[in-house]
């Protein structure tokens, strides 16, 4: 019976995180259409493909700096953005907001004020970061980044640093330590 039990716990577990996965994307799928938005998708595929250039270019030159990017960049599993301006920020805010399981992020950065939000939040699985969320919004423009992969903070903090990565320059102002 316990072993039923668990059984039942960790495919319930299982359609949670599908679930949670299905938010976003079905926030994205819903705002896609519609041309007040410019969107954004960088595939793992294009990721992989520039932290090999990277590398291979790094190995060329013996620079370090740049096979560490490379590596870094490799970790990065897709980037998805979604940006609109002349729309109503604030509401959409508060939609892509309700859209989240609360429990599955951790805030990082939370910036308030009666103009504009702006939140950085987290997704961490065995102890690395898998997604960092970015949700900003005001009168009349908002943006929802979601950067996935496999990091550390000290990751997020270097890619912060040194690329423009989208929302990256955002994030560098609310860095995390690694635990």
């Amino acid at each position: 019976m316990k072993k039923w039990i668990s059984i039942m716990v960790l495919v319930m577990m299982a359609f949670a995180a599908q679930a949670q996965d299905d938010a976003i994307v079905k926030f994205f799928s819903k705002h896609m259409e519609n041309e007040e938005f410019s969107r954004v998708y960088i595939s793992p595929k294009m990721m992989q493909m520039a932290g090999g250039f990277l590398k291979s270019s790094a190995k060329d030159s013996d620079d370090e700096d740049a096979q560490e990017m490379g590596e870094l960049i490799s970790k990065v599993k897709g980037i998805r953005i979604l940006s609109g301006e002349k729309v109503d920020g604030k509401a959409l805010y508060d939609e892509a907001m309700g859209t989240l399981a609360h429990n599955k992020y951790e805030d990082l950065m939370d910036v308030q004020d009666k103009e504009s939000s702006l939140k950085f939040m987290v997704r961490e699985e065995n102890g690395k970061v898998v997604e960092l969320l970015m949700i900003s919004g005001s009168n009349n423009e908002f943006t929802l980044l979601s950067m996935l992969g496999n990091f550390t903070y000290q990751d997020l903090n270097i890619l912060a640093e040194k690329t423009d990565l989208p929302g990256m320059n955002e994030y560098s102002s609310g860095k995390k330590k690694d635990k």
